[in-house]
């Protein structure tokens, strides 16, 4: 299968349909083409129900497309089970979301830590953990507790933990929408230096029409299909 240089991932015709109780067939994406740059930060921009999410979803091995092809470092994954597609989430992806999730017992260090052996990581795991969090800006907020910090810094804290097993892909679903607009900011330039300085390839959603600028790629999505792309 011919597969283009310079790409991460790759979706080839693939549409997400879902049954109504109508009997009618609702489709949250239909046809779309894209291809994922290596080391690059792309954004996925469209308005709540535009199939964003959806698409990430594929893109990350949560969902499966009702038709077409999904190419991941050049490997056509659509026929992979369930097994398959959980071990890729743990090795290879890294996921950030709106709500952190972070578990409210462990301190920010033992948040990346946990998440580290889960994936299998088998370098320093103390020595990546702090270099993670010094990464996100947090070296001195490592032993604090989730509810001792502000949303920020929990998305900072999700980041580390998002990037500490050194995913191929870090998929990161609206992370600054509950974020004050500075905030926001600093979250997302955390995302490029990540791709300038540590090569990281990033696939970030977002509403905000601000943050276009900012992408290396942007498709943007309406009713399920991609309506722009620069």
């Amino acid at each position: 299968m011919e597969w283009t240089e310079g790409i991460m991932m790759e979706t080839r015709n693939v549409s997400r349909c879902f049954p109504m109780p109508d009997g009618e067939d609702f489709y949250a994406l239909r046809d779309i083409n894209i291809g994922i740059p290596a080391h690059r930060l792309t954004i996925l921009r469209g308005r709540s129900g535009s199939g964003k999410t959806t698409l990430m979803n594929i893109l990350g091995a949560l969902d499966k497309p009702s038709t077409g092809q999904l190419l991941f470092d050049g490997e056509d994954i659509t026929g992979w089970n369930e097994d398959q597609c959980s071990l890729m989430r743990r090795e290879k992806v890294g996921f950030v979301f709106q709500s952190v999730a972070l578990i409210p017992m462990m301190t920010a260090y033992e948040n990346v830590e946990y998440a580290l052996r889960l994936s299998g990581y088998e370098g320093n795991r103390q020595e990546r953990v702090e270099e993670c969090l010094k990464m996100v800006g947090l070296s001195a907020r490592m032993h604090h507790m989730p509810e001792e910090m502000s949303g920020g810094e929990q998305q900072r804290v999700a980041i580390a933990r998002a990037i500490a097993h050194r995913p191929k892909v870090l998929f990161a679903d609206e992370p600054t929408a509950e974020l004050d607009t500075n905030t926001g900011l600093q979250v997302v330039k955390i995302f490029k230096t990540l791709v300038e300085q540590d090569g990281a390839t990033i696939v970030m959603t977002t509403h905000d029409v601000g943050l276009m600028e900012i992408g290396d790629k942007v498709f943007e999505l309406e009713d399920g299909e991609i309506i722009s792309e620069r």
